[in-house]
């Protein structure tokens, strides 16, 4: 029996006796059950099916684990596809990994073309993962104890400029478009946000938007004049009975995909370059912040728990900097 299968035994045997036994007594039981595993062989059986089945078995129980947490749904898919991907490159057993693998793997992923940016992303979920499997006593030693973090030019986007919103919505070619366009605007949801929400969550006297973010957590967002009067024109068109904001075709709930294509569809006929959902977020934040709202409340707006990604999403004209120096210095 290998540690992996030992942990998932004792997991497993701890869930069911939870159930019907006081948490100290399930304990002491599991600690005397451990003793009596440790007797055992703790060597995996050496063929390549079995190690595959282990590393598999491995990145189940953190995907498991990060789940449990509230992660998102997208959150754990692009952890799958990076840790199965990493398996696969390396070419070893998760117990036989170095970390000398994972920068083999990571140059052989930037000579594909991988811009930095995206190779630190995996780095974090590289970092997270084999941290998790050492803390939980899965693997004896991190492997990414000194993988160091992947140094990559920031450039935070420009906002859209009145002139580029204002040719959006004339590109719109549906109450529908002009309506999600100014949802994005005016509450810097996410796009997945945006398409979870039902109209029962929109308060048209108090302006206000209740939606459910990043980690399940609650949080309001406002609508402006402009997002009121198009959701209004909306919901006077419509004449299904589905409880979605916005719904694409045989009414059906319209998809972050279906967002993203009537996005590209807008970005084609009005010219404006990199119409995408994120792009709506930054303009929020830097116009309230431009306006002289603090920062906590603009994290609180985008469901940020920390301050320093808000401040990522800000974009700071250098010709604002100027003049504020010129005007106090």
């Amino acid at each position: 029996m290998s540690v992996l299968d030992k942990k998932l035994y004792l997991s497993c045997l701890e869930e069911k006796l939870n159930a019907y036994i006081p948490a100290n007594e399930v304990r002491k039981i599991i600690e005397s059950a451990a003793d009596v595993l440790g007797a055992y062989d703790m060597t995996a059986v050496p063929t390549e099916q079995g190690s595959n089945d282990e590393s598999v078995g491995m990145i189940k129980l953190f995907l498991d684990a990060k789940t449990v947490e509230g992660r998102s749904p997208q959150t754990i898919s692009q952890y799958s596809y990076v840790l199965s991907s990493m398996c696969k490159g390396v070419g070893v057993p998760l117990t036989k990994v170095t970390v000398h693998h994972l920068r083999t793997w990571l140059m052989t992923e930037k000579d594909r073309g991988i811009s930095l940016r995206t190779l630190e992303g995996y780095r974090y979920v590289m970092t997270s993962f084999f941290g998790w499997l050492n803390k939980e006593e899965i693997l004896a030693k991190d492997p990414t104890a000194n993988l160091r973090p992947i140094k990559y030019m920031k450039v935070i986007p420009k906002p859209f400029s009145q002139d580029e919103l204002e040719r959006m919505r004339e590109a719109a070619r549906t109450t529908r478009e002009k309506a999600i366009l100014a949802v994005l605007l005016s509450t810097g949801c996410r796009i997945s946000e945006v398409c979870q929400l039902d109209v029962l969550d929109i308060d048209m006297q108090a302006r206000a938007v209740t939606v459910l973010g990043k980690g399940s957590k609650q949080r309001k967002v406002y609508l402006d004049d402009v997002a009121i009067l198009y959701l209004r024109r909306y919901f006077k068109e419509r004449n299904d009975s589905s409880p979605a904001l916005f719904v694409g075709k045989g009414s059906a709930r319209l998809t972050p995909d279906g967002v993203r294509y009537i996005l590209r569809q807008i970005e084609e006929h009005s010219g404006v370059e990199h119409v995408h959902p994120h792009r709506f977020r930054r303009t929020l934040a830097t116009n309230l912040i431009s306006h002289g709202m603090a920062i906590q409340e603009v994290a609180a707006i985008l469901g940020h728990d920390k301050i320093d990604t808000t401040m990522t999403y800000v974009y700071i004209d250098q010709r604002a900097v100027e003049s504020a120096y010129r005007k106090f210095a």
